[in-house]
């Protein structure tokens, strides 16, 4: 059975340790320093959100999100990010994460709840059809002057 919910302060190591397979995954460096900033953020919980999945107690899939307004709409939830460890992999812990996300996303009123991954994403990108809808937007990313934490 899996369990999700809001991330708890006794889960900061094991977050920690899914973040860095999210962040190894898409081969972006984060210094130790970002995962501390990173996990206030996330306790804080007023601008950025973080939930969990958990298996017999062990927590083994993480999802982030944050809300936000936009011109043509009230307001709209990213999910920017979504991982699963390995071995709890095939199991729906991500389409799990994925409907808690949609879920407070409704109850918020939200008119849309988005995500971005790389196109190589084949595995993720299977599900991902199965349960939203590709919208043929490409995204493109200017960097900044200096380099942003986390990015």
């Amino acid at each position: 059975m899996i369990d999700i919910a809001s991330l708890r302060e006794e889960d900061r190591a094991a977050w920690e340790v899914l973040a860095r397979g999210y962040k190894a995954f898409y081969r972006t460096a984060v210094p130790a320093e970002g995962y501390e900033k990173t996990w206030r953020r996330l306790r804080r919980g007023t601008e950025f959100h973080g939930i969990g999945a958990w298996s017999d107690g062990k927590l083994v899939g993480i999802a982030h999100y944050l809300f936000h307004a936009t011109f043509w709409m009230e307001d709209s939830c990213c999910l920017q990010d979504l991982f699963v460890d390995k071995a709890a992999r095939g199991q729906g812990v991500a389409r799990m994460l994925i409907e808690k996300v949609a879920g407070v996303s409704r109850e918020r009123g939200a008119s849309r709840l988005y995500w971005t991954t790389q196109e190589s994403n084949t595995a993720a990108r299977a599900l991902y059809d199965k349960v939203a809808s590709f919208n043929g937007f490409v995204r493109y990313d200017y960097p900044c002057l200096r380099a942003c934490p986390g990015s």
